[in-house]
């Protein structure tokens, strides 16, 4: 069962190109098997939530809030860990954040 919060392997659609490859995110929530994930990508240049080893993750990486899409729930490989209540706190802060703005 999926759980909002886990980090997963799943395959995943480039936006720039068509090649689907498996790659890390993190589940916002799950609903009738579609499930709504944000990216994470080990890019230290990238913008976002940062998520280090000690947390579970494979290389120190980058929650990427601004890579946000819908997949299938077929498309997930397996579960990898699950995150903090503190950093779950903190995507869902900065999410809102985000919203926020878009009212301004």
């Amino acid at each position: 069962m999926l759980r909002s919060g886990d980090v997963v392997l799943a395959q995943m659609q480039f936006t720039d190109t068509f090649e689907i490859k498996k790659r890390p995110a993190i589940i916002l929530f799950e609903e009738f098997n579609n499930v709504v994930v944000a990216g994470i990508t080990s890019n230290q240049q990238m913008k976002g939530i940062p998520l280090t080893q000690e947390e579970g993750a494979v290389k120190n990486s980058i929650i990427k809030l601004n890579y946000i899409f819908t997949i299938s729930k077929a498309m997930i490989v397996k579960t990898l860990f699950h995150l903090s209540t503190e950093k779950k706190q903190m995507v869902y802060h900065e999410l809102l954040h985000r919203l926020h703005q878009l009212n301004e």
